[in-house]
């Protein structure tokens, strides 16, 4: 009869707990922005922002790889706006690397900072994470920050704007902090 009572009581806590719903969080500041990403191709030395400096054996530093660029490494330093237009004045800098690590889809790893010196927002927001590149929308992580984004913790989804063959993209980089300090 004890194990009996025993065993309702366990049912009842156990669906008590699954009942309670997870608190929702809600983002402590949102930021959206824009980067622009000109690649170096041999031809645009005075508006290229990127530059691959890294590329598979025999690779050319001008042009990606072949099969989804696998094995190239570019270094960047865009632009970024407030609206999508590339001619808008830059509101900072992104900086930063990825490095194309897939043989047989679209992706890349992103490693970089928003370095930020306007009126409206000083300091930088540091992001790391998977790139699937065909997707509509990606999620990478925001690792940290300085300045008006110190200690700032959150995701940022980024959405591919616009692209010109292999040469130009505009990312649009929509940022939800969840940690802010």
């Amino acid at each position: 009869m004890g194990g009996k009572v025993s065993l309702i009581i366990f049912l009842m806590l156990l669906v008590s707990c699954s009942a309670v719903k997870r608190k929702q969080f809600a983002p402590c500041k949102n930021l959206v922005l824009f980067f622009h990403d000109i690649i170096y191709n041999g031809n645009n030395a005075g508006n290229a922002t990127s530059a691959i400096v890294g590329a598979p054996e025999g690779g050319n530093l001008t042009k990606l790889a072949s099969m989804f660029h696998f094995g190239n490494i570019v270094v960047f330093d865009d632009p970024i706006t407030l609206d999508n237009n590339l001619h808008s004045k830059a509101v900072g800098r992104a900086q930063g690397f990825y490095i194309y690590d897939t043989k047989n889809t679209y992706t890349s790893w992103l490693g970089f900072t928003f370095v930020l010196n306007s009126t409206e927002h000083q300091g930088t927001i540091t992001f790391a994470g998977a790139d699937p590149i065909m997707q509509k929308t990606r999620d990478i992580s925001v690792t940290g920050g300085t300045g008006d984004f110190f200690m700032h913790r959150g995701i940022a989804t980024i959405m591919t704007d616009a692209f010109e063959g292999e040469v130009y993209f505009r990312l649009h980089v929509d940022i939800k902090f969840y940690e802010c300090w």
